[in-house]
């Protein structure tokens, strides 16, 4: 639909003066066309399917606001269109009353073509208009109707559908949850679902009774009725929110799949642990005896608070409660594997006394094999030295600083012996 331009020959003929036929005939030609188009676009906008829904809707909001405006403009649209409609009716009336036109014919026609004063039709009392500003102001609330039924068309057709494809996904996530007894009250994702839930429907019938809060329009505005997109910030979170459910729901499945697998690794690494606990008590009990004057630290015993929650996870298992069982299996695997590593630093830690004697021990035989190279295992204060040291490192219990001091005596001796060995240089 678009406003009516100048006549032919309007530019060329200065105000007043009267048409020629052949350009009284183009102006009426032009003028039946422009009828014609707008006809064809009232009854398209008449027949509109976003136009019916928005007649038998229960609007609130916005939307009844703006389709209230709507309907009035509509009224007036077509109350201006039958004004349009008597006025083309008067022109070929006038046209058709005889094939030539005399002059005083067209002077008639170019009035009724260029300046006849039509009356206002909104019942305002407004002034009349020009059969050009007629036309004008029919596009302009055209536009402006057929925006308000695009628009709240556009919404209907997009969200209330993708709506119920997320709510259809959203009952086969909650009954997928209530298998793995993920549910309001027990567990978080529960309580998620149940949240989504109420917002789909809120926003569902929100969006049915006020679409137009739900439209966004183009920065600056759009030149085109209808310009714009739906607004799905609030559809875009709940299926966030649902995918996020989703994947906690997959977890807990993946727990119900391997859960035996992940308890019988959690005994073995705690069984592994108490084994580990066992070798450093009987190690600190044999460094009690063989090292003297030596600081062992205490070996605790197994973790009760392990076994108990191993226990739970257990009776969980039994019980497929796998919404409880998933964190606390997470829970224990840390925990076994930090028992497991305490176990071997006790273990470590007890034995250290044990690794000392063995090095003095290992060095011991390192210096005395080195003196039998340079063939000096005989060196008296060597020898002396060397039995002293051995007599402390396979005593029990054996006293480690003494030892440790007798094999420093040893090596100075060795290296005693291996230094007067060497000529010393020439003059």
């Amino acid at each position: 639909m678009g406003v009516l331009g100048p006549f032919p020959g309007s530019a060329e003929r200065p105000p007043g003066q009267a048409l020629d036929r052949e350009e009284a005939d183009r102006a009426l030609e032009r003028l039946s066309a422009e009828y014609e188009a707008i006809e064809s676009s009232l009854e398209a906008l008449q027949d509109h399917a976003g136009r019916r829904l928005l007649e038998g809707a229960e609007l609130t909001g916005v939307t009844a606001e703006r389709w209230a405006a709507t309907e009035r403009s509509l009224t007036a649209l077509w109350a201006d269109f039958d004004a349009y409609t008597e006025a083309l009716a008067a022109v070929r009336a006038l046209r058709e009353r005889r094939r030539w036109l005399s002059p005083d014919d067209l002077a008639e026609l170019t009035g009724l073509l260029r300046d006849a004063r039509i009356p206002a039709t909104d019942g305002s009392g407004g002034a009349p208009c020009t059969l050009r500003e007629l036309v004008a102001r029919l596009t302009a609330r055209y536009a402006g109707a057929l925006d308000t039924i695009v628009a709240a068309d556009a919404v209907w057709s997009t969200l209330p559908a993708r709506i119920d494809l997320l709510a259809e996904e959203l009952r086969r996530t909650r009954s997928l949850a209530h298998s793995v007894g993920v549910r309001p009250g027990t567990h978080p994702s529960g309580d998620d679902l149940e949240d989504i839930t109420a917002e789909l429907t809120r926003l569902r019938a929100e969006v049915i009774r006020d679409p137009l809060a739900f439209w966004v329009a183009p920065p600056g505005g759009s030149a085109a009725p209808g310009g714009g997109r739906p607004d799905t910030t609030r559809y875009d979170r709940a299926a966030r929110a649902l995918e996020d459910v989703r994947r906690e729901i997959e977890a807990v499945l993946d727990v119900r799949q391997d859960a035996e697998a992940r308890l019988m690794r959690l005994r073995d690494v705690l069984s592994r642990a108490e084994r580990t606990l066992t070798e450093a008590r009987q190690a600190r009990g044999e460094v009690l005896a063989k090292i003297a004057a030596c600081e062992v630290p205490a070996v605790s015993g197994p973790s009760t608070a392990l076994h108990e929650q191993l226990a739970a996870a257990a009776n969980f298992r039994r019980r497929a409660q796998w919404h409880r069982l998933s964190p606390l299996l997470d829970r224990l695997e840390v925990s076994a594997e930090d028992e497991l590593l305490r176990a071997r630093e006790s273990l470590t830690a007890v034995t250290a006394p044990l690794a000392v004697r063995a090095e003095l021990r290992g060095r011991l035989d390192a210096y005395r094999a080195e003196l039998a190279r340079h063939g000096l295992a005989d060196d008296p204060l060597a020898a002396e030295r060397y039995d002293a040291a051995r007599r402390l490192l396979w005593s029990a219990p054996c006293d480690l600083r003494a030892a440790e001091a007798a094999v420093a005596r040893y090596q100075r001796a060795v290296a005693e012996a291996l230094g007067a060995e060497r000529p010393g240089p020439r003059g």
